[in-house]
Protein backbone atom coordinates (compact mmCIF):
# COMPACT_ATOMS: atom_id res chain seq x y z
CA UNK A 1 0.00 0.00 0.00
CA UNK A 2 1.35 3.57 -0.42
CA UNK A 3 0.07 6.27 1.88
CA UNK A 4 0.55 9.83 1.31
CA UNK A 5 0.69 12.62 4.02
CA UNK A 6 -0.82 15.84 3.33
CA UNK A 7 -0.77 18.60 5.87
CA UNK A 8 -3.83 20.91 5.11
CA UNK A 9 -3.45 24.61 5.82
CA UNK A 10 -4.87 28.04 5.62
CA UNK A 11 -3.90 31.53 6.89
CA UNK A 12 -7.33 33.00 7.87
CA UNK A 13 -8.57 31.69 11.15
CA UNK A 14 -10.72 32.69 13.06
CA UNK A 15 -9.04 32.31 16.40
CA UNK A 16 -5.56 32.68 15.29
CA UNK A 17 -4.90 33.92 11.48
CA UNK A 18 -1.86 32.97 9.94
CA UNK A 19 -0.66 30.74 12.59
CA UNK A 20 1.06 28.31 10.77
CA UNK A 21 3.74 31.05 10.31
CA UNK A 22 4.22 31.85 13.73
CA UNK A 23 7.55 31.33 15.50
CA UNK A 24 7.47 28.51 17.43
CA UNK A 25 11.08 28.32 19.06
CA UNK A 26 12.80 29.31 16.04
CA UNK A 27 11.15 27.71 12.98
CA UNK A 28 7.39 28.65 11.87
CA UNK A 29 4.98 26.12 12.95
CA UNK A 30 4.88 24.59 9.25
CA UNK A 31 8.42 23.80 8.80
CA UNK A 32 7.98 22.43 12.47
CA UNK A 33 4.96 20.03 10.96
CA UNK A 34 6.48 19.35 7.55
CA UNK A 35 10.08 18.13 9.13
CA UNK A 36 8.24 15.75 11.91
CA UNK A 37 6.09 14.43 9.28
CA UNK A 38 8.88 13.71 6.46
CA UNK A 39 10.51 11.83 9.57
CA UNK A 40 8.01 9.11 9.50
CA UNK A 41 9.26 6.25 6.82
CA UNK A 42 5.94 4.80 6.30
CA UNK A 43 4.87 8.14 3.82
CA UNK A 44 5.58 7.43 0.56
CA UNK A 45 5.12 10.97 0.31
CA UNK A 46 4.33 14.69 2.36
CA UNK A 47 2.69 17.34 0.65
CA UNK A 48 1.58 20.84 2.23
CA UNK A 49 -2.04 22.05 0.41
CA UNK A 50 -2.86 25.74 1.38
CA UNK A 51 -4.78 28.59 -0.14
CA UNK A 52 -2.70 30.89 0.72
CA UNK A 53 0.06 32.89 -1.22
CA UNK A 54 2.71 33.79 2.03
CA UNK A 55 2.17 29.89 2.84
CA UNK A 56 2.52 28.72 -0.95
CA UNK A 57 6.28 30.54 -0.66
CA UNK A 58 6.79 29.51 2.68
CA UNK A 59 6.55 26.25 1.89
CA UNK A 60 8.47 25.83 -1.05
CA UNK A 61 11.52 27.97 0.55
CA UNK A 62 11.39 24.74 3.19
CA UNK A 63 11.86 22.62 0.52
CA UNK A 64 8.24 21.01 0.90
CA UNK A 65 5.92 19.88 -2.12
CA UNK A 66 3.26 22.38 -2.32
CA UNK A 67 -0.14 22.20 -4.40
CA UNK A 68 -2.60 25.35 -4.07
CA UNK A 69 -6.20 24.55 -3.20
CA UNK A 70 -9.43 26.03 -3.48
CA UNK A 71 -10.50 28.92 -0.84
CA UNK A 72 -13.78 27.50 -0.26
CA UNK A 73 -13.02 24.63 1.51
CA UNK A 74 -15.00 23.74 4.72
CA UNK A 75 -12.36 21.70 6.06
CA UNK A 76 -8.93 19.95 5.81
CA UNK A 77 -10.68 16.44 4.95
CA UNK A 78 -12.00 18.64 1.55
CA UNK A 79 -8.39 20.14 1.06
CA UNK A 80 -6.56 16.91 1.39
CA UNK A 81 -8.98 15.20 -1.09
CA UNK A 82 -8.15 17.98 -3.87
CA UNK A 83 -4.10 18.01 -3.17
CA UNK A 84 -4.43 14.29 -3.69
CA UNK A 85 -6.14 14.95 -7.23
CA UNK A 86 -4.17 17.46 -7.97
CA UNK A 87 -0.75 15.30 -7.46
CA UNK A 88 -2.62 13.07 -10.26
CA UNK A 89 -0.19 10.30 -8.59
CA UNK A 90 -1.59 6.58 -7.42
CA UNK A 91 -1.82 6.04 -3.37
CA UNK A 92 -4.18 3.59 -1.44
CA UNK A 93 -4.04 6.05 1.96
CA UNK A 94 -4.52 9.57 2.24
CA UNK A 95 -2.64 10.76 5.62
CA UNK A 96 -4.45 14.25 7.03
CA UNK A 97 -1.46 15.15 9.24
CA UNK A 98 -2.81 18.36 11.47
CA UNK A 99 -1.04 21.95 10.60
CA UNK A 100 -1.25 23.08 14.03
CA UNK A 101 0.65 20.28 15.73
CA UNK A 102 4.45 21.86 15.76
CA UNK A 103 5.79 18.69 17.49
CA UNK A 104 4.14 15.94 16.19
CA UNK A 105 5.41 12.48 16.82
CA UNK A 106 6.57 10.46 13.49
CA UNK A 107 5.98 7.37 15.64
CA UNK A 108 2.15 8.89 15.91
CA UNK A 109 2.11 8.93 12.25
CA UNK A 110 3.66 5.40 12.13
CA UNK A 111 1.40 4.37 14.56
CA UNK A 112 -1.43 5.01 12.45
CA UNK A 113 -0.34 3.80 9.36
CA UNK A 114 0.52 0.15 11.02
CA UNK A 115 -2.70 -0.17 12.19
CA UNK A 116 -4.61 0.76 8.69
CA UNK A 117 -5.46 -2.73 7.35
CA UNK A 118 -6.65 -2.81 3.88
CA UNK A 119 -10.13 -3.28 4.36
CA UNK A 120 -10.47 -0.35 6.74
CA UNK A 121 -12.41 3.04 5.16
CA UNK A 122 -11.16 5.56 7.54
CA UNK A 123 -9.55 5.48 10.74
CA UNK A 124 -7.62 8.19 13.46
CA UNK A 125 -6.14 8.38 16.82
CA UNK A 126 -7.12 8.44 20.46
CA UNK A 127 -5.66 8.95 23.67
CA UNK A 128 -6.53 7.99 27.70
CA UNK A 129 -8.30 10.82 29.17
CA UNK A 130 -7.19 10.27 32.94
CA UNK A 131 -7.86 13.41 34.58
CA UNK A 132 -11.16 15.32 35.29
CA UNK A 133 -9.64 18.77 33.88
CA UNK A 134 -9.03 17.32 30.74
CA UNK A 135 -12.37 14.77 30.49
CA UNK A 136 -15.02 17.92 31.42
CA UNK A 137 -13.60 20.06 28.97
CA UNK A 138 -15.64 20.76 26.24
CA UNK A 139 -12.79 21.67 24.26
CA UNK A 140 -11.84 18.08 24.03
CA UNK A 141 -13.66 15.12 22.05
CA UNK A 142 -14.53 12.16 23.20
CA UNK A 143 -15.25 9.06 21.87
CA UNK A 144 -17.38 5.76 22.40
CA UNK A 145 -15.76 2.61 20.87
CA UNK A 146 -17.69 -0.66 20.45
CA UNK A 147 -15.20 -3.83 20.90
CA UNK A 148 -13.08 -4.02 18.13
CA UNK A 149 -12.33 -0.26 18.90
CA UNK A 150 -14.25 1.16 16.06
CA UNK A 151 -16.13 4.70 16.52
CA UNK A 152 -19.62 4.84 18.07
CA UNK A 153 -19.71 8.22 18.58
CA UNK A 154 -17.57 11.56 19.22
CA UNK A 155 -19.17 14.37 21.40
CA UNK A 156 -17.59 17.43 23.14
CA UNK A 157 -20.03 16.22 26.04
CA UNK A 158 -19.00 13.33 28.55
CA UNK A 159 -20.22 10.29 27.17
CA UNK A 160 -21.06 7.78 28.81
CA UNK A 161 -22.93 9.65 31.50
CA UNK A 162 -22.05 7.21 35.21
CA UNK A 163 -25.01 7.46 37.18
CA UNK A 164 -24.58 8.00 41.30
CA UNK A 165 -20.53 8.92 40.64
CA UNK A 166 -19.72 12.74 40.94
CA UNK A 167 -18.09 14.17 37.89
CA UNK A 168 -14.83 15.03 39.66
CA UNK A 169 -14.54 10.90 39.95
CA UNK A 170 -15.85 9.52 36.36
CA UNK A 171 -12.68 8.84 35.12
CA UNK A 172 -11.73 6.63 37.99
CA UNK A 173 -14.62 4.46 36.90
CA UNK A 174 -14.40 4.17 33.35
CA UNK A 175 -11.97 4.65 30.76
CA UNK A 176 -12.51 7.37 28.56
CA UNK A 177 -10.62 8.48 25.51
CA UNK A 178 -10.23 11.84 24.01
CA UNK A 179 -9.85 12.17 20.01
CA UNK A 180 -6.90 12.84 18.55
CA UNK A 181 -7.41 14.69 15.42
CA UNK A 182 -5.32 13.05 12.61
CA UNK A 183 -6.88 10.96 9.92
CA UNK A 184 -5.91 7.94 7.61
CA UNK A 185 -8.63 7.44 4.75
CA UNK A 186 -8.60 4.89 1.79
CA UNK A 187 -8.65 6.84 -1.30
CA UNK A 188 -11.83 5.91 -2.71
CA UNK A 189 -13.91 6.47 0.60
CA UNK A 190 -11.98 9.93 0.88
CA UNK A 191 -13.27 10.73 -2.02
CA UNK A 192 -17.12 10.17 -1.57
CA UNK A 193 -16.89 11.47 2.23
CA UNK A 194 -15.90 14.67 -0.06
CA UNK A 195 -19.61 14.43 -1.44
CA UNK A 196 -21.54 14.77 1.61
CA UNK A 197 -23.61 16.93 2.58
CA UNK A 198 -23.19 18.45 6.22
CA UNK A 199 -25.38 15.99 8.77
CA UNK A 200 -27.52 17.44 11.03
CA UNK A 201 -25.42 15.58 14.35
CA UNK A 202 -22.26 17.22 12.45
CA UNK A 203 -24.02 20.36 12.60
CA UNK A 204 -24.79 19.88 16.28
CA UNK A 205 -21.58 19.24 17.50
CA UNK A 206 -19.67 20.99 14.87
CA UNK A 207 -17.45 17.66 14.60
CA UNK A 208 -17.01 16.37 10.56
CA UNK A 209 -16.53 12.83 12.04
CA UNK A 210 -20.40 12.23 12.69
CA UNK A 211 -21.30 13.31 9.21
CA UNK A 212 -19.78 9.88 8.30
CA UNK A 213 -20.97 7.93 11.49
CA UNK A 214 -23.97 8.99 10.34
CA UNK A 215 -23.75 7.97 6.86
CA UNK A 216 -22.52 4.58 7.50
CA UNK A 217 -18.87 4.66 7.17
CA UNK A 218 -16.74 2.99 10.19
CA UNK A 219 -13.76 4.86 11.82
CA UNK A 220 -10.81 2.75 13.42
CA UNK A 221 -9.29 4.03 16.48
CA UNK A 222 -6.51 3.84 17.42
CA UNK A 223 -4.72 4.27 20.65
CA UNK A 224 -1.64 6.35 21.23
CA UNK A 225 0.05 7.23 24.89
CA UNK A 226 1.59 10.30 22.71
CA UNK A 227 0.12 13.72 23.29
CA UNK A 228 -0.49 16.43 20.41
CA UNK A 229 -0.22 19.51 21.84
CA UNK A 230 -2.20 21.64 19.80
CA UNK A 231 -2.11 25.40 18.85
CA UNK A 232 -5.42 27.26 18.82
CA UNK A 233 -4.94 30.64 20.40
CA UNK A 234 -1.49 33.09 20.53
CA UNK A 235 -1.37 32.02 24.21
CA UNK A 236 -0.78 28.42 23.66
CA UNK A 237 2.69 29.23 21.50
CA UNK A 238 4.37 29.67 25.13
CA UNK A 239 2.56 27.03 26.86
CA UNK A 240 3.62 24.68 24.67
CA UNK A 241 7.06 25.08 24.22
CA UNK A 242 7.47 25.57 28.35
CA UNK A 243 6.18 21.91 27.82
CA UNK A 244 8.31 20.67 25.37
CA UNK A 245 11.50 22.42 26.90
CA UNK A 246 10.69 20.89 30.28
CA UNK A 247 9.99 17.68 28.75
CA UNK A 248 11.18 17.10 25.42
CA UNK A 249 13.93 19.31 24.99
CA UNK A 250 15.93 17.31 22.08
CA UNK A 251 12.63 18.64 19.63
CA UNK A 252 13.94 22.16 19.76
Amino acid sequence: MRFLGVIPVRYQSTRFPGKPLVNVGGKSMLQRVFEQSKKCTLLDKVIIATDDELIFEHAKSLGAHVVMTAAHHQSGTDRCFEAYTLLNEEFDVVVNIQGDEPFISPEQIGLLIHSFKKHDEIATLMIACNDAETLLNEGEVKIVLDKNNYALYFSRSVIPYLKNVPQSEWHLHHKYYRHVGMYAYRTDILESITQLPPSELEKKESLEQLRWLENGYKILCVETTHDSYCIDYPEDVERVLTFIRKNYPEML
